[in-house]
């Protein structure tokens, strides 16, 4: 499921802070702009309410998701509100299962090759390269050497328009864009705006590789 949608757009919208008078038109603007994952982390206000409006809007179309998921309890309570992609900051292995045991696609955040194995040992779908600052392109390049051909990559953290081309050069597929994409209080047109940037800079890399 995850692999369909980083086809249609390979990067997951983090909102951060966002609220669920914010979350429908700030929304709108990312679907406009071509992303088809939505990501809310918990630490946002009242999270479940912004996932149920996102899952009633843009469900059919989107892969919604709650990110800083940290605990079993909380995997319940957002697949009860809609989700269907649980991220996690570290690689819990509790977490991992309860959200495959709900058909729920999961994204553990993981750094070093121990975590990473033992992350999709417990069935999750991709590896959250988290925080990205730390591990640079050499260090992505590095891990694909040793992790299965298939592994899914993606570097959260510190993404810009300008670095995705050389993270997609050693293995990304996608990636995960945080205050770069939006901050608290920005609006659906300035998410837009930045949308469409990171959709560019995106083809602009696919297209310099295979040139």
């Amino acid at each position: 499921m995850l692999k369909q949608y980083l086809s249609q757009s390979p990067y997951v919208a983090i909102l951060r802070g966002i609220t669920p008078d914010e979350i429908i038109p700030v929304s709108a603007a990312l679907v406009k702009a071509g992303f088809r994952i939505i990501e809310v982390p918990l630490n946002s206000p009242e999270p479940l309410e912004s996932i149920k409006r996102l899952s009633v809007e843009f469900g059919s179309t989107c892969l919604i998701g709650a990110g800083t998921v940290t605990s079993v309890e909380a995997v319940h309570a957002v697949h009860a509100a809609g989700a269907r992609v649980v991220v996690m900051p570290h690689g819990d292995t509790a977490v991992i299962r309860a959200a495959k045991a709900l058909d729920m696609v999961c994204t553990p955040g993981i750094i070093t090759p121990t975590e990473g194995f033992a992350a999709l040992a417990a069935g999750a779908d991709a590896l959250k390269l988290f925080p990205a600052d730390l591990i640079t392109p050499d260090v992505l390049r590095a891990l694909r050497s040793v992790f299965p051909k298939d592994t899914m990559f993606l570097p959260v953290g510190g993404i810009t328009p300008d670095n995705v081309a050389p993270y997609i050069a050693a293995g990304a597929v996608g990636f995960g864009l945080g205050s770069g994409l939006y901050k608290p209080g920005r609006s659906g047109e300035e998410v837009g705006v930045l949308a469409r940037a990171y959709a560019a800079a995106w083809d602009r890399a696919v297209a310099g590789a295979a040139a």
